[in-house]
């Protein structure tokens, strides 16, 4: 899958196409792993299985990925969630941002189909990832739906409360070859204001207040009927 990113001005280059040629959407990376536990077993009430570790890392297929301001889902029971996204390019890491869309109906059947059934959604912008690696941890990610007529703050968090990407990778790798070109993961996302619940309007945004900049993306879902 192609993608197409603006790059910040102290690169070399104005905008990158890349190739996605391996989605990984990467679950469960709290660093706080009693907090975990404990979400698992609120989630496991609702009947959504348990995960056979944490982190888990999830294949999703490369044509899930989507630029678009605009996407289709299968019934009203689908909701965005903001994630730090990052990808390899010319053996070097960048950052953007993206939505891990996910049927919440069929994510009590099985978490994997949920979030391969949807789109994800993905900012337009990236960064390279050696400009914001010293101050990774302070990086904000928020989100908001459209809720009555109105968007309301959906997600607010700093990356310190996610695994850094370095050992997201290292441990989706285990072992294996050096991540090449092509390799793109969705880290994880800070917990929803409110509870997890759908809305078909979805703002994100990637904060630096370090380096004064923002990613941002939005996109909005039409409802298909669920035939029977």
């Amino acid at each position: 899958m192609k993608l197409t990113f603006s790059v910040a001005a102290n690169t070399d280059k104005d905008s990158l196409d890349i190739i996605v040629n391996q989605l990984v959407i990467a679950g469960w990376t709290g660093r706080d792993h009693e907090a975990i536990l404990h979400h698992i077993s609120e989630l496991e009430a609702l009947g959504v299985p348990r995960p056979s570790a944490v982190p888990l890392f999830y294949r999703v297929a490369t044509n899930q990925l989507s630029q678009s301001e605009n996407i289709e889902v299968v019934g009203s029971a689908t909701s965005g969630e903001a994630e730090p996204f990052i990808f390899i390019y010319q053996g070097e890491q960048f950052v953007s941002l993206a939505s891990d869309h996910t049927d919440r109906v069929l994510e009590a059947h099985s978490v994997a189909l949920s979030k391969q059934i949807c789109v994800k959604p993905v900012a337009r912008q990236a960064w390279k990832m050696e400009d914001v690696a010293e101050h990774w941890d302070q990086l904000i990610l928020r989100s908001w739906i459209k809720e009555e007529g109105e968007y309301r703050l959906y997600q607010e968090g700093r990356l310190s409360s996610l695994r850094k990407p370095d050992d997201l990778l290292e441990r989706y790798l285990a072992g294996m070859v050096q991540p090449e070109n092509g390799l793109a993961m969705s880290c994880g996302t800070v917990v929803a204001i409110g509870g997890i619940r759908p809305a078909t309007e979805f703002r994100m945004e990637l904060v630096d207040e370090v380096l004064g900049r923002t990613i941002s993306h939005s996109y909005q879902s039409t409802e298909l009927p669920v035939v029977v």
